[in-house]
């Protein structure tokens, strides 16, 4: 009998797949119609899965879950919009994966990989990898194609194609007359803005692989010299901006101009001035627009979130002791740093400087203030976020916007009447109020325009939205109805009885 070896199967198979994609619609055009057969709900919702030899990868175990979760969701508008954003991420984004080489390259909306964008859009398969060694296969080949980049160029969060996939790079009009130092290569980087919660979707998606599968394989050369660099940028940010003498502390610079469509980052690029509180500094938010002040306390909390469980898998598998122990320090650090100098009244701000500078706002990327308690920083009933959360989502937010069918939380990365549907699916994993749930889910399911999908921003004004094609939103919003599912089953599920992904 010939034994059948999968992976080189599919090392042979993505030759073929990436053929016969060449002759598949382009999602983001695909994504702006309706497409048959509509759902049995009121809003008859559209399919929108592409057929099924134009999807990027194919997992049994997501199709089971799909399968399950139309079987058991009361309401087939739900099901339906669960049944194309649960498997976006796959079906549409996996531009190449060689097991053999342990590489995979991972797109958000644009051929780029974000470090941030893919931890999220992977983060709702995490309790499936156990079951499915081809899809745990494809996450460990991202986390070595992101360590890569880590290791070369930590300030920077987005990044070309791998040169061993033979994919073309893309040239990045956002990144035209940017100066960055220390500088980078444009044939690897897309684009380098420093978001210190990049960093943190790495961290994410590392320890949430080794949770479901045990497997610390994935700890090699690239994965270390990552983890030495995430470190090396967290000493450099935390410090302040002058040394005893004025001078300006600079490790990195970021600038605009020159023709360069983003804006310049204040002080020839080192941003607003910082003092030293124990948090650590960062010149972009999640949305890639400007900070105002340097810490970002959502960025923060995520950071410290994350370092702890860096420290728990390197303990659990007994490597880099050392290591395991700056984690811990840093994460107390930080996590001591945001409740001492961000609350004041019970209320978090957004961003601080440490001169007592405070901007009291959120913005609906991930991480923010209003995703707390899912990035696993507080519990939703603590009273400190009781009360921001109730500040976040009113006219007291600078970026909150409500009008006749939609409201929320938006940012200035489209402009302040343009809420984002990611704020609900965040302010549904803060409560466990089965009414505010229920407003929240709705609000995003009667707000797709009849596409089935999740965008990035919507109109109060009027039907107009950004972005139908949006991997990481869709993949939240899947992860909030699976929480749903084994947290609150009465409210969706047909019966009161609680359905876990991957689990009999």
């Amino acid at each position: 009998m010939v034994k059948f070896d999968s992976f080189k199967y599919i090392s042979a198979l993505a030759v073929l797949v990436h053929s016969s994609l060449a002759q598949c619609p382009d999602f983001t055009t695909y994504s702006q119609k309706p497409h048959d057969p509509p759902s049995t709900g009121r809003l008859g919702l559209p399919y929108m899965r592409p057929a099924p030899a134009c999807r990027t990868f194919n997992s049994s175990a997501v199709e089971k879950v799909i399968g399950d979760m139309k079987s058991l969701i009361k309401d087939p508008d739900v099901a339906r919009l669960f049944e194309n954003t649960f498997p976006n991420t796959l079906d549409t984004t996996v531009k190449y994966f060689n097991p053999d080489e342990n590489l995979a390259f991972i797109i958000t909306g644009v051929k780029a990989q974000w470090l941030r964008d893919t931890a999220n859009q992977f983060a709702h398969y995490h309790s499936l990898l156990s079951i499915d060694s081809e899809l745990a296969t494809l996450v460990k080949a991202v986390i070595n194609n992101e360590a890569r980049y880590v290791a070369e160029y930590p300030y920077c969060g987005a990044f070309q194609p791998p040169p061993e996939s033979g994919l073309a790079s893309t040239h990045n009009d956002w990144a035209d007359g940017v100066t960055v130092n220390p500088p980078v290569n444009n044939q690897t980087v897309f684009e380098c803005k420093y978001e210190i919660d990049s960093l943190c979707g790495f961290l994410k998606l590392s320890r949430s692989y080794y949770q479901a599968t045990k497997d610390a394989s994935f700890m090699n050369n690239n994965w270390r010299d990552a983890i030495d660099q995430i470190f090396r940028v967290i000493n450099e940010q935390s410090q302040p901006t002058f040394d005893e003498n004025f001078n300006f502390i600079s490790f990195y610079n970021w600038t605009g101009g020159n023709g360069a469509l983003s804006p310049m980052v204040d002080n020839g690029g080192n941003g607003e001035p910082k003092a030293y509180t124990g948090l650590v500094g960062t010149h972009h938010r999640p949305s890639d627009d400007l900070s105002v002040f340097a810490f970002l306390t959502p960025a923060n909390a995520m950071l410290s979130v994350e370092l702890n469980h860096l420290a728990d898998i390197l303990d659990d598998t007994k490597q880099l002791r050392n290591v395991s122990e700056q984690a811990r320090e840093w994460s107390v650090r930080i996590h001591d740093a945001i409740w001492k100098t961000t609350v004041v009244d019970n209320i978090f701000a957004y961003e601080t400087n440490g001169f007592g500078g405070r901007y009291v706002m959120d913005d609906a990327n991930v991480p923010s203030l209003l995703s707390l308690p899912y990035l696993g920083f507080l519990e939703k009933h603590h009273p400190a976020y009781s009360a921001t959360r109730k500040l976040l989502l009113s006219p007291r937010n600078p970026y909150f916007a409500a009008g006749k069918s939609f409201n929320g939380v938006g940012g200035p990365h489209v402009d302040p009447l343009h809420p984002w549907p990611m704020s609900h699916i965040s302010a549904i994993f803060g409560t466990d109020d089965d009414n505010e749930i229920l407003t929240s889910l709705y609000t995003i399911v009667n707000n797709t325009q009849g596409l089935g999908l999740i965008h990035e921003s919507q109109s109060i004004r009027d039907s107009s939205y950004t972005r139908s094609w949006f991997a990481w939103a869709n993949s939240y919003f899947a992860e909030m109805v699976l929480d749903l599912a084994e947290r609150k089953p009465g409210l969706i599920l047909k019966e009161n009885k609680k359905y876990v992904a991957g689990q009999k």
